[in-house]
């Protein structure tokens, strides 16, 4: 069974950073694209940032040029650097792994999801 453990989120002021990771259960991790979601209040779950097996990355509109993600696949963990955080960043963040095509429109999450962290920033 897939396990995925979110941490790293908490309260940040406006402009501050954070740094979360996603521990991941396989023992093919490498081969497996990892992205980061993100679910605001009021807001539908969105995908903003996808890293594939080779490291290549894409993000969202909405983060892009402010968070970074990259992974460690001999600890089977993926990160998501953060920052100049705003409040529109405040969200429950999970990460998941990813099928279909590599965009941020068009990939697909895994049927299984993690608890998420909370990333709260205040103004």
């Amino acid at each position: 069974q897939v396990q995925l453990v979110e941490s790293g989120g908490g309260l940040v002021q406006a402009g501050g950073s954070l740094r979360l990771s996603c521990a991941a259960s396989g023992s093919i991790f490498s081969i497996n694209a990892m992205g980061w979601y993100r679910q605001p209040p009021g807001k539908q779950r969105e995908l903003v940032a996808l890293i594939s097996g080779g490291g290549t990355t894409n993000y969202a509109d909405s983060v892009k040029g402010r968070f970074t993600i990259s992974r460690d696949n001999a600890k089977n963990t993926v990160y998501l650097q953060m920052n100049s955080l705003k409040p529109e960043d405040t969200a429950v963040y999970y990460c998941n792994r990813l099928s279909g095509p590599l965009t941020t429109a068009w990939a697909r999450p895994a049927g299984y999801w993690g608890q998420g962290t909370q990333v709260t920033v205040s103004s």
